[in-house]
């Protein structure tokens, strides 16, 4: 309430001294070559009101309600009415004057007051110079509601997508739980004296999913050796029948990137991949560059009928690579030689 009335109020002092200005502005006009200060100030009064009428008409009718709506023959129709109305009022106050102040003395009319296409144009100065401000107004507070609503669309997308991460982060975690707990839980029925070395992996491994994975990134040093802890419990777990290999050639071991990116091919390659030979084979490249990730999972696979590349885990990782690195990485899911091959990679910002 109180901001509207100060609005208001600073409004109503705003046009007040812009009309002082063009009442003075009138003044100096006909002052040119003129002396007779008596008929040059009432003639600017009298000029005054017919400018003030011409211009709110013209910037709080024909503009918003024709101009701004297209409405082009109106526009033209109640311009030109608005045009008779000015003139008409012109005449008036030049044949008043020359009536009622001069006495019917044309010597007394200043050269400049005898000229009424010099006034007509005059007032329509004034008229074009608002109506020219209420349009860059008009078009700066469209301007300005077009960038506040686009910033609320991105805030809201924003937000839409970090939901959706956190939303498939979470479904991740349950999927690498129950594999891990599965391996637990046969180890303990076996009464295996590695239980407790795969309850203490699990411990870190858990704290890296409580704390860790709920930032949006984690230095690759984090993932390394969390993808590290990882395979450990997968070879108790498979003993003497895993040929496992996890080679990395990192650059930037400080780069950042999402948590547990690779973890579902990963365990994937585990859950899925096929004895061969007497040994489920599985090899892991990680090469990052200064602009370039590239990740490679194989794993030994015989049955062609199974659809591997279906499971949650895999699904989900889809989801979130199209919504961290939307167009920048290409992801393969091909079998070649009893070999079910994964290959990531991603096109990396700089200091990313």
């Amino acid at each position: 309430m109180f901001t509207n009335v100060l609005n208001t109020t600073k409004s109503f002092f705003l046009h007040f001294f812009f009309w002082i200005g063009v009442w003075f502005f009138f003044v100096y006009f006909f002052s040119y070559n003129s002396t007779d200060t008596v008929y040059i100030t009432w003639f600017s009064s009298l000029l005054l009101p017919i400018t003030i009428i011409t211009t709110y008409i013209t910037t709080y009718v024909l503009i918003p309600k024709y101009l701004l709506t297209k409405q082009y023959f109106k526009l033209g129709l109640y311009g030109f009415y608005t045009l008779v109305l000015s003139t008409y009022l012109i005449v008036l106050a030049i044949y008043g004057s020359f009536i009622f102040i001069t006495q019917l003395e044309i010597s007394k009319v200043p050269p400049m007051g005898r000229n009424f296409i010099f006034i007509l144009i005059l007032v329509y100065l004034v008229v074009g110079l608002t109506s020219f401000v209420s349009l860059l107004k008009h078009n700066f507070n469209v301007q300005s509601k077009f960038k506040t609503l686009e910033n609320k669309i991105l805030e809201t997308n924003l937000q839409i997508k970090q939901q959706e991460l956190n939303y498939l982060k979470k479904q991740i975690h349950p999927h690498f739980l129950f594999n891990t707990l599965n391996t637990i839980y046969g180890f303990a029925l076996k009464k295996s004296e590695h239980t407790p070395d795969i309850i203490l992996k699990l411990s870190n491994l858990l704290d890296y999913i409580l704390y860790q994975v709920q930032k949006p990134k984690v230095q690759i040093n984090e993932e390394v050796a969390h993808i590290k802890e990882y395979i450990e419990l997968e070879e108790i777990r498979f003993k003497d029948r895993l040929l496992v290999s996890f080679i990395n050639k990192i650059d930037d071991t400080f780069l950042e990137i999402p948590p547990m990116l690779f973890m579902p091919f990963i365990e994937n390659a585990f859950k899925h991949g096929s004895i061969v030979n007497h040994f489920l084979t599985i090899e892991i490249q990680l090469t990052i560059t200064d602009s370039n990730l590239q990740f490679e999972c194989k794993n030994s696979f015989i049955d062609t009928s199974a659809d591997e590349s279906s499971g949650i885990g895999l699904e989900n990782i889809k989801k979130r690579l199209q919504l961290l690195y939307p167009e920048k990485y290409e992801l393969m899911i091909e079998i070649i030689d009893a070999f079910f091959i994964v290959t990531l990679e991603i096109q990396l910002e700089k200091h990313e």
